[in-house]
């Protein structure tokens, strides 16, 4: 992974976190790991599609998630009821919006998919051969880890996939 894709996201999470927590943000030891992806209790995973191809995973116990749900909501969460992830699912969303803002200004165009959110400690997920850059990020509220597996895409004229249509479904206008 291209380490200039880093930059964005740090810088990122690291304001809207400090924003919204009113409160310092720390950075911890960055490391590369390859292989599945194991989720924490909370992933908030979205992708990117543009210059910059691949996914991100925001990764959180269930108690930060219930703390960061609280204080971005303003509202005491004892779970991770339906709003709370939405909250949790939008602090994603919020943070790689930002990224993928500043990754266009400096010449790297992508479109950003909607978030989903997987609740559940364990579960493997493949980024297939493209290693994680993983960025420990500690608050009074709790913990969060991005893990990046982003490439850059030498096609940039693509916005979208583009997946061809199967034969037994073409029309004969097409």
């Amino acid at each position: 992974m291209n380490v200039k894709f880093l930059n964005p996201f740090v810088t990122a999470a690291h304001d809207i976190l400090h924003m919204e927590l009113h409160g310092p943000v720390e950075r911890g030891e960055l490391k590369l790991e390859s292989g599945p992806y194991r989720t924490d209790d909370a992933t908030v995973i979205i992708s990117l599609v543009g210059a910059v191809d691949g996914t991100v995973f925001y990764s959180m116990s269930k108690e930060s998630a219930i703390q960061f749900a609280s204080a971005l909501m303003g509202e005491k969460f004892d779970g991770l009821n339906s709003l709370a992830q939405s909250g949790i699912a939008e602090l994603g969303n919020v943070i790689t919006g930002q990224a993928s803002m500043r990754l266009a200004e400096a010449g790297f165009e992508s479109n950003i998919s909607t978030p989903s959110l997987l609740i559940g400690k364990g579960a493997s997920i493949s980024t297939l051969e493209y290693p994680r850059l993983v960025v420990p990020l500690t608050t009074e509220a709790g913990s969060l880890t991005i893990h990046l597996s982003l490439r850059e895409n030498l096609q940039t004229n693509l916005k979208t996939p583009q997946i061809a249509i199967p034969a037994a479904f073409e029309t004969p206008n097409s």
